[in-house]
């Protein structure tokens, strides 16, 4: 952070940004408990954060729990991604009207509200960033997610506290936020009292900092400090060292392409449930299928796009049957697809080491170890 302007927000200054925002047209949209998990939700008040909450995460294990302290971001990642935001997981595409022996089709509208995401983390910043180009950039672009994505000032976190199942190290995605970000932001909690470090990222946060800096009455918003930039790089090199996976992405792409008949798909098949839950809470997972209803008359009909999954038989179904008819092929299929094959599409990863896929797997399957025991020879 040496040379990048930076300020330091007390809660009252959060609050203040929080205010801006909002007042800039903006729907700040952040972290919150509900049902005992971290969600997202419309946000007013960092009253309204979590505070004093972090998480413990495992195979097939999350719950929450009490810090101790007044922290508002002491916890890693909920169960839901951004996608659920950007590319919703049911969305209208068009209707149609039949009126006599004509039919009129309405293209659906698409809600692309202003929204300022509060709390990306790097793994999720990364997936955004791979949404972006999986989405947005290919020859046949996905428009709404584009209408969405322009409308978005993304405030990012810095982890100071991985899960069990982040290994974000390894995929080179955390736990600071390196770009991508409207505004970043590391917590601290020292002798030097409960602030915030806020570092611009974009000329729109530079414009929102001018504003904070101008509307400030007392202490709330301060100029940083060198102190106050050692004390937020000590806290991501310090997270960065307690990742709770790891995984050797050594030659990974040509490992998985070369072990597709590996026998350790078949004992991970004998776990897998195939019920979906691995990609339904990835955040760059982006699969899709389309659902046609009408009305009983048969005079109106819609067509809605809706989340699927290569787990699901029917997915890969082709004039005949499906491709992928057995567990093994599917979890195969997903697992290369993510770590491999997306390499040649895209360019990057699918994967950016968020270990939602273990912490909310009810199997408690870990990518890490079953990509390991194929790079062991484990069978």
């Amino acid at each position: 952070m040496d040379g990048i302007r930076g300020m330091v927000l007390l809660l009252p200054g959060l609050q203040l940004l929080i205010d801006l925002l909002r007042e800039r047209g903006w729907k700040v949209v952040g972290p919150t408990v509900r049902d005992g998990v971290l969600v997202h939700a419309e946000i007013e008040s960092v009253d309204q954060l979590p505070r004093g909450v972090g998480d413990i995460q495992d195979n097939g294990s999350y719950r929450l729990r009490e810090r101790g302290d007044d922290a508002r971001f002491g916890y890693v990642v909920g169960p839901q991604g951004w996608k659920s935001v950007l590319f919703p997981s049911r969305e209208l595409l068009w209707s149609g009207r039949r009126d006599g022996a004509e039919m009129n089709i309405e293209p659906a509208e698409v809600d692309a509200p202003s929204l300022a995401l509060l709390g990306v983390r790097s793994c999720d910043l990364h997936a955004i960033t791979i949404h972006d180009t999986v989405l947005a950039k290919r020859a046949a672009s996905d428009t709404a997610y584009i209408s969405r994505r322009e409308n978005t000032f993304i405030i990012a976190v810095t982890c100071s506290d991985p899960a069990g199942t982040c290994f974000c190290v390894s995929m080179g995605t955390g736990p600071v936020p390196d770009k991508g970000f409207d505004l970043s932001l590391t917590e601290l909690m020292n002798h030097d009292g409960h602030r915030f470090l806020v570092a611009p990222g974009s000329d729109r946060g530079e414009k929102i900092l001018d504003e904070l800096t101008t509307r400030a009455e007392g202490d709330e918003v301060l100029n940083a400090a060198r102190t106050d930039r050692d004390q937020a790089r000590a806290v991501g090199a310090a997270a960065a060292q307690r990742m709770g996976r790891s995984l050797d992405t050594d030659g990974l792409r040509d490992l998985l392409y070369a072990n597709a008949e590996h026998p350790q798909w078949q004992n991970v098949a004998s776990r897998c449930l195939a019920c979906t839950n691995c990609t339904l809470v990835c955040p760059t997972c982006f699969c899709t299928s389309v659902e046609d209803v009408s009305d009983l008359s048969g005079t109106e009909t819609e067509r809605w796009r809706v989340w699927d999954s290569c787990f699901t038989n029917d997915f890969s179904y082709l004039h005949g049957g499906s491709v992928r008819s057995s567990v093994p092929s599917r979890y195969r299929q997903w697992a290369t697809h993510k770590l491999a094959s997306w390499v040649d599409q895209f360019g990057t990863s699918g994967c950016v080491g968020c270990g939602r896929c273990i912490t909310w797997c009810p199997a408690a399957i870990d990518l890490t170890a079953e990509v390991g025991a194929i790079r062991s020879g484990e069978g």
